[in-house]
C-alpha cells in the first residue's frame, strides 16, 4: 500500500496522541478501584454497603463503575500496571478518533483542532472510569451527528456504560439536546411540510420531515428504560445529580473546582473556548441549534468544574473545524490529490517506522516509571513500615492516601476515609474528619469516637502539630511524605 503524506501525517498524529495518553498512575482513586474490583472477582458478589472503612462500615454504597472495576483488575490480572496504562491510553485514543472523524478540513485542520482539544483535556487523562465515559460520550456524539442509521447500537451502548459509569447520563443528556435542537428546527411550516430522506441499513425511503423525529424519540425511550438494568436498579436514576449536587465534593475535591487559569495546564481550554468564538465570529458559517446547545451547556460545565472539561471539547473540536474549514475553503481532497512516488513512499514507511520506534521509547519510559510515581504520589514507605508491625490498632488517614492504603492494606486494616464521598456524606467529612485533619479546638473528639490508635498523615499537616503536643501520642515514623503517630 503506497503511504501518502495524507496518510503519514494521520498515522503521526494518532501515534501522538497514544504516546500522549500513556501515563503514570497517580489517581488517588484508581487504588481503590482496583480493590474493589478484586474483591467482586474472587467473592463473585457486588457490594451494597461500605467494606473498606472502619468509619462507615455497613452504609450504602452505589457502586456504580462496578464493571469498570472488574475490567480494571482483569487487566491488573493479566498485565500488572503496564495492561492498565496501554489499555487506557487506547481507550483515549480511540474516543479523539472518533472526534477525528466528526472534523472538518481532514488532515490538517482537523489535526490541528484535535491536537488542541486533546491538551485542554489532557489533565483529567489517566487510568480510571471516566475514560470509559469520555469514549462513550465520543461514540454517542459521532452516531448522532454522522451515522443515524447506527441508532439501533446506542441503547445497547447504554446498557453497558450504565454498569461502567455513572457518566451514563451525559448519553442521555445528548440524546436529549438533539431532540430539542431539531424538533425546534421543525418549527417553521416550510420546514413542517417538506420531507427527509430516512435511512435503514441498506434501505431509504422518505418520510415527513416532523416524523424524523420519532428516532430519536423511541432512542431517548429505550436508553432511558434499560437505565435500571444493574446492580443498583433504579437508584441509578437519580445517583449522577446526587454526586453533582454533593457540596462536599464541590468544595473540596480538586477535579470539581473551576479551572484555575493561572495554571499551565488550563490554558489549552482557554484557547480552545478563544479559538472556537473568533471562528465563529469570523468564519460566519450558522451553527445548528443543537451544536449551540451543546456548546453552551458543556461550555457552562466546564468552566464551573475542570472535571467536565473533556465533554465540552468532544463537542467543540469539530465546531471549531468546521468553522474554519469555512474560513479558508479547505475540504477534504481527492486521494488522487496526494499521489507519491516509490521512492517517496518508502521515506514515508521510513518516517513512519521512526516515529513508532520513538513513541515505543517514549511509552516504555513511562511504563517503567511507575514504580517511582508510586512512590513519590503515596506514602509507600509508611505503609512497608506499617505492614512490618503488628497491627496498631484502628487507623485515622489522610483523605487523598485512603485508597492506596485500601490496596496495600485491606482486608487486614480499614481506612477512617478514602476518595469515596459519595459514601461518607458530606457531614462526615465536614464535621468528622475534617474537624480532626484540621486540628480543631475539638479535634480528639473524632478520633476518641472511633477508637483511632494509628494516624498515617502528611507532616504538614495541622493534625500532626497537635498530636506531636500531645503527651497521648508519640510518634513512631516520619520521612519527608508521611508521618506516623500512635497511642501510647
Amino acid at each position: 500500500m503506497w503511504l501518502t503524506t495524507r496518510r503519514l501525517f494521520t498515522a503521526i498524529l494518532f501515534i501522538a496522541l497514544f504516546v500522549m495518553a500513556t501515563r503514570e498512575i497517580a489517581d488517588p482513586d484508581f487504588w481503590w478501584h482496583l480493590r474493589a474490583g478484586q474483591f467482586i472477582v474472587e467473592t463473585r458478589a457486588i457490594p451494597h454497603a461500605d467494606i473498606f472503612s472502619h468509619t462507615n462500615a455497613g452504609r450504602p454504597w452505589v457502586m456504580h463503575e462496578w464493571l469498570s472495576e472488574v475490567f480494571l483488575y482483569a487487566l491488573f490480572a493479566l498485565g500488572s500496571f503496564p495492561a492498565l496504562m496501554l489499555a487506557f491510553a487506547a481507550i483515549i485514543t480511540l474516543a479523539f478518533a472518533f472526534v477525528y472523524a466528526r472534523c472538518a478540513g481532514k488532515p490538517y485542520i482537523a489535526a490541528f483542532v484535535l491536537l488542541l482539544a486533546a491538551l485542554a483535556t489532557a489533565p483529567t487523562w489517566g487510568v480510571r472510569p471516566q475514560m470509559i465515559s469520555l469514549l462513550l460520550t465520543s461514540v454517542f456524539l459521532y452516531v448522532l451527528e454522522r451515522r443515524r442509521d447506527a441508532l439501533w447500537i446506542l441503547p445497547l451502548l447504554m446498557l453497558l456504560w450504565v454498569n461502567l459509569h455513572s457518566g451514563y447520563a451525559l448519553g442521555i443528556v445528548i440524546i436529549g439536546v438533539y431532540l430539542v435542537g431539531e424538533g425546534a428546527s421543525l418549527a417553521s411550516p416550510r420546514a413542517q411540510a417538506s420531507s427527509v430522506k430516512f435511512r435503514v441499513s441498506r434501505f431509504s425511503f422518505d418520510i415527513p420531515r416532523a416524523a424524523s423525529l420519532v428516532p430519536l424519540v423511541l432512542l431517548l425511550v429505550a436508553c432511558i428504560a434499560v437505565v435500571p438494568l444493574n446492580p443498583n436498579g433504579a437508584t441509578m436514576y437519580v445517583y449522577p445529580f446526587e454526586t453533582l449536587t454533593s457540596r462536599a465534593m464541590q468544595t473540596y475535591i480538586q477535579e470539581w473546582f473551576s479551572p484555575d487559569f493561572h495554571l499551565v495546564e488550563f490554558q489549552p481550554l482557554a484557547w480552545l473556548l478563544l479559538a472556537t468564538l473568533a471562528a465563529m465570529a469570523f468564519a460566519g458559517a450558522r451553527l445548528s441549534l443543537t451544536q449551540t446547545l451543546l456548546l453552551i451547556g458543556f461550555g457552562y460545565a466546564a468552566l464551573r468544574s475542570a472535571r467536565h472539561i473533556p465533554i465540552f471539547a468532544l463537542v467543540a473540536a469539530p465546531i471549531l473545524a468546521e468553522q474554519i474549514a469555512h474560513i479558508v475553503r479547505e475540504r477534504a481532497t481527492n486521494e488522487a490529490n496526494d499521489r507519491v512516488t516509490r521512492a517517496r513512499a518508502i521515506v514515508n514507511w521510513l518516517l513512519l517506522v521512526l516515529v513508532v520506534a520513538g513513541g515505543s521509547v517514549r511509552v516504555a519510559m513511562v511504563v517503567s516509571n511507575q514504580r517511582a510515581v508510586e512512590r513519590a504520589k503515596f506514602p509507600a514507605d509508611a505503609v512497608d513500615f506499617l505492614r512490618a508491625r503488628p497491627s496498631g490498632g484502628t487507623l485515622y488517614n489522610a483523605y487523598g492516601w485512603g485508597g492506596y492504603l485500601i490496596w496495600r492494606l485491606y482486608p487486614e486494616t480499614r481506612v477512617f476515609i478514602d476518595g469515596r464521598a459519595d459514601v461518607y456524606g458530606d457531614a462526615f467529612i465536614e464535621e468528622v474528619f475534617l474537624r480532626a485533619y484540621r486540628g480543631e479546638p475539638e479535634w480528639r473528639v473524632p478520633l476518641d469516637r472511633y477508637g483511632v490508635r494509628v494516624v498515617l498523615i502528611e507532616p504538614d499537616a495541622p493534625l500532626a502539630l497537635q498530636l506531636a503536643r500531645d503527651a497521648a501520642w508519640r510518634e513512631v515514623y516520619a520521612d519527608s511524605q508521611a508521618i506516623i503517630f500512635e497511642k501510647k
